[in-house]
């Protein structure tokens, strides 16, 4: 019950689940997150890190670059339904459309050179 309870509060919070959405379309940086939720920094890192407790997110480091991208969903039987689902669900929500209309044009190299 433990692990149902950990994935539903992670899903809970807005912003976690806009990140989800953000990550459905590629694998993205904190920094990158950021910009596309215009949250900050260490705000960025804490949801990141309930979505990886709750076997959501995974991350990989490349270099400098820590990576966050949809979990496979091996770790939880829940969060591999969700994330399921979670591709189809809200898609036709405004600020999940202009939201993952940005995705895309989110770039490391841009954000961390203005910074």
């Amino acid at each position: 019950m433990k692990e149902f309870i950990r994935v539903m509060k992670a899903l809970s919070d807005p912003n976690r689940v806009k990140i989800l959405k953000m990550l459905s379309q590629r694998q993205l940086c904190v920094c990158e997150v950021q910009a596309g939720l215009g949250l900050a920094q260490p705000t960025v890192s804490k949801h990141l890190k309930i979505l990886e407790d709750a076997g959501l997110v995974q991350k990989t480091k490349e270099g400098l670059w820590v990576n966050y991208r949809l979990s496979d969903g091996e770790a939880s039987p829940y969060a591999a339904t969700l994330l399921g689902n979670l591709k189809h669900w809200l898609n036709d929500d405004p600020e999940i459309r202009a939201l993952l209309k940005q995705v895309p044009q989110l770039d490391r190299d841009t954000i961390c050179s203005r910074q």
